[in-house]
């Protein structure tokens, strides 16, 4: 058959290079990323899977039962697409596993293929990560195709610097969608987001940009209800990053916006938009990119990416689970510290935060309160994100109240120290150390958030091991080594 051309070693070398670069650029958009990839080049071949991370390891039950009959037989498959060109691909079922996002196709040269990756907890949109999936589906059967005498070896290294692709591809993907394709040669997209990112790195007067620019396409500008419009022949151009950036101070507040046609800045409109339009919100160093007001991604040092730009507190919902706590009371007690920390990260200072889950709670050496606190009021909890702001930490019971503030926080040397970080950072590593029933969340000014338990921090990057193997394999040898 067709594809018994393919050697095994060019094989192996294609999906290796596809895979390596997918994960470098996925991890500078979203973080620390694992990618696997299962696959099959020839109806009447077997399965074949790349997973040198370990991605999908604890599913095999379900991919078992996806890929293999009760006889552990390959499920048959047809190829009813070799006289398309290699970029006719579609789409198939998702695997639907937990944690994971998945994208897969079939096409000419390869019958089979589904690529995954990590669905990080805190990301703000799933659409750009499909969307470098599809084009890791895309150039698998593009290089499949050409054979190894026409492989160019750049797909690997395409797929590593994707991010603004994928973001453009993304929106392509919803103007289809929303049936907007039919004006998209007036509302061309790379140069919107080139001049989000120009903008976003243009300081006036020391300051780094706030305020909405909206994108509408021009065939839609006109209905819209604006405060001011420029004249036709003095409109500023949107790559004219310096002048744009002053007229965002115009709409630094309130609720009003800059309205760009893409290339042009039209006016300046208030209130709700109900047509299709993109929206760069800059706040400062970072901003982030909506469609329709759904989240995108984010922009920060010319780069876009899926942060949300506010501390990943997952940590401390996992950790409140170890504890014999009513569902409402582990609720009320994740919202008061994010509310507490995200306000930090907000006003950009540093605090400390002591939940301690001892009964009774722990004596601190700090100021007491005559009556403590109820943070379930909301007037009150406004109140402890200021006293947050006072040197010291806070400290907070099972019961939702704050009990002191400014607290001094003791303990003998630990050997998981950091010498790099705080006195704040490593007092908390001594005194989570002995004093097993507390979590402890400290907040550097520069917006690092580290969530502290039993002397460990469990926010450090993750780390992404068991990388050593990435030869390809049948499924079947993958299946009985788990």
């Amino acid at each position: 058959m067709k594809n018994r051309n393919l050697s095994t070693q060019f094989t192996d070398t294609v999906v290796s290079e596809i895979r390596a670069g997918l994960r470098e650029g996925l991890s500078k958009f979203s973080g620390p990323s694992r990618v696997a990839v299962i696959y099959r080049l020839d109806v009447d071949d077997d399965y074949y899977v790349c997973d040198p991370a370990r991605l999908l390891r604890g599913h095999e039950s379900k991919i078992r039962a996806t890929f293999y009959d009760d006889e552990r037989r390959p499920m048959s498959i047809a190829n009813d697409l070799q006289d398309k060109p290699y970029s006719y691909i579609n789409r198939v079922d998702d695997l639907e596993l937990d944690g994971i996002i998945a994208v897969g196709g079939k096409s000419g040269p390869v019958p089979y293929q589904m690529w995954l990756t990590d669905h990080h907890p805190e990301i703000l949109s799933t659409g750009p990560t499909r969307r470098w999936l599809e084009h890791a589906a895309l150039r698998f059967s593009h290089d499949a195709a050409n054979e190894q005498k026409l492989y160019s070896g750049i797909s690997g290294r395409f797929l590593s610097e994707y991010a603004t692709h994928a973001v453009h591809d993304h929106i392509i993907h919803e103007m289809l969608r929303a049936g907007e394709i039919d004006s998209r040669p007036g509302f061309s997209v790379y140069p919107i987001l080139n001049g989000i990112l120009g903008i976003s790195k243009t300081r006036e007067e020391l300051q780094s940009p706030h305020g909405k620019l909206v994108f509408i396409d021009p065939v839609h500008v006109e209905s819209l209800d604006y405060l001011a419009r420029f004249s036709e022949a003095e409109r500023p151009r949107l790559d004219n990053h310096k002048h744009v950036r002053k007229l965002l101070q115009a709409v630094q507040k309130f609720r009003n916006c800059i309205v760009c046609d893409g290339q042009q800045i039209v006016g300046i409109a208030r209130g709700r938009i109900d047509i299709f339009h993109l929206t760069a919100d800059f706040r400062g160093s970072f901003g982030f990119l909506t469609i329709n007001d759904q989240s995108v991604c984010s922009f920060a040092d010319g780069a876009y990416s899926s942060a949300t730009h506010q501390a990943k507190l997952f940590q401390i919902e996992e950790a409140l689970l170890d504890y014999d706590l009513d569902s409402s009371v582990r609720s009320g007690l994740y919202h008061i510290i994010a509310s507490i920390v995200h306000y930090a990260e907000t006003e950009h200072f540093g605090c400390a935060i002591v939940l301690d889950l001892n009964d009774p709670i722990t004596h601190l050496a700090g100021q007491n309160l005559a009556q403590p606190l109820d943070l379930d009021r909301s007037n009150l909890l406004d109140l402890a994100c200021d006293l947050a702001r006072v040197d010291g930490a806070l400290q907070i019971g099972a019961d939702r109240r704050l009990h002191r503030f400014a607290c001094l926080l003791d303990g003998m040397t630990i050997p998981k120290e950091d010498r790099a970080r705080g006195a704040r950072y490593n007092s908390s590593l001594r005194f989570t150390a002995h004093n097993p029933d507390t979590i402890i969340v400290t907040v550097s000014a520069d917006r690092p958030v580290s969530v502290i338990r039993n002397g460990s921090d469990y926010t450090r990057s993750i780390r992404i091991t068991g990388l050593a193997d990435v030869t390809p394999q049948p499924l079947t040898t993958w299946l009985a080594a788990e």
